[in-house]
């Protein structure tokens, strides 16, 4: 990107022209009611535009004479094309804004490098107030620049996404295999004491804590087919269709948080059963029981529910150990089982499951 970043720069850069279109003007050049144009704007995620306003560009009018058509000749319903949209834009958001930290993150870095590391990570410079100037207008061109680089590589990763997730789908509906409808393994990893740890740190080194969390506990979790649902800083939800995934990633994320020099230890709590999926998330008493679980389990352990424990009994590699009974919120009285992996050996006097 050549020239200094703005705006307006940056939108003729990534979708062809500046802005120069009214909502009349697009929604007309689309075809559609002002009505229709301002559902899909909505359903974007962007606020209102008001009446006059040139806030639109020509990629606009086109995106919106792509859900039209889809409507008037593919038969869909309009909301369901919305809830489409939607489904796209949520998740395009998180990934633009989460591109645009990598980026700005890793300039960051570089002139604090560069700079002999002169600047506290905590000090007024080094974070607390943002990035610098320099920085946002250098992420700013090499993402514009990268762009025509990564669109490919993303659609790529949504094909394949997709293709995985109808596998899913056609699997759950087919009667001759073992697990039937939406049953999963359902397990929480949980940084322990992660409160004391945020009192210690400065903002940077908190978002470098979390990220490396992250990228750790994702690459445990998809190395052994499982799905991570979602990351809220100090846990990470993820799901298996079998058993044996799930105690191997819940022990292979004990044993990588207790051997890393920067993360805390971390506890995993994990429960089977039926599940709710909605909107790429699962819900259910599945999985308030796994979550119950990991509130209630040592660091470095790994407790799982009855149903669960059962279905370890038959595979090889691990072995359970029952514990005392627990008065779970919301849930009631279990008692869970500690996962470990299986020695051989036997703790006198405990039976095994």
């Amino acid at each position: 990107m050549e020239g200094e970043p703005t705006p307006d720069s940056i939108e003729q850069a990534l979708l062809g022209r500046p802005a120069s279109l009214g909502r009349r003007e697009v929604s007309r050049g689309a075809g559609v009611s002002i009505r229709s144009a301002r559902k899909l704007w909505h359903a974007l995620g962007f606020p209102q535009v008001p009446e006059g306003e040139a806030m639109f560009t020509e990629a606009d009018s086109e995106a919106l004479a792509i859900a039209a058509r889809m409507v008037r000749e593919g038969g869909y319903e309009e909301e369901f094309i919305l809830a489409m949209t939607r489904a796209l834009a949520r998740n395009t958001d998180r990934l633009a804004v989460w591109q645009t930290q990598l980026v700005s993150e890793a300039l960051a870095g570089q002139a604090a490098g560069f700079a002999g590391d002169a600047v506290e990570p905590d000090s007024e410079e080094g974070g607390r107030r943002g990035v610098t100037p320099e920085v946002a207008r250098e992420t700013a061109r090499q993402l514009v620049d990268m762009v025509d680089v990564l669109e490919p590589l993303l659609v790529y990763a949504w094909r394949r996404q997709l293709t995985a997730a109808l596998s899913r789908f056609l699997a759950d509906a087919d009667p001759t295999t073992e697990t039937l409808g939406h049953e999963r393994t359902v397990g929480f990893a949980d940084l322990v004491n992660f409160t004391n740890v945020v009192r210690r740190l400065s903002e940077t080194e908190l978002g470098h804590l979390v990220q490396r969390f992250e990228v750790t506990a994702s690459d445990i979790i998809t190395a052994h087919g499982g799905r991570v649902i979602k990351t809220v800083g100090d846990e990470v939800m993820f799901t298996t269709h079998e058993a044996a995934p799930a105690a191997a990633i819940a022990l292979d994320l004990v044993e990588a948080c207790a051997e890393d020099d920067v993360l805390p230890d971390v506890r995993v709590g994990m429960a089977y059963g039926p599940v709710i999926s909605r909107l790429g998330d699962v819900f259910g008493t599945t999985v308030n029981r796994a979550s119950r679980l990991t509130a209630v389990t040592p660091k470095r352990g790994v407790f799982v529910d009855d149903a669960l424990t059962r279905r370890l009994a038959a595979l090889s590699g691990f072995e359970t150990w029952p514990e005392r009974r627990r008065v779970l919120r919301g849930i009631g009285s279990v008692t869970p089982s500690r996962l470990q992996r299986s020695t051989g050996a036997r703790v006198p006097g405990t039976p095994h499951h």
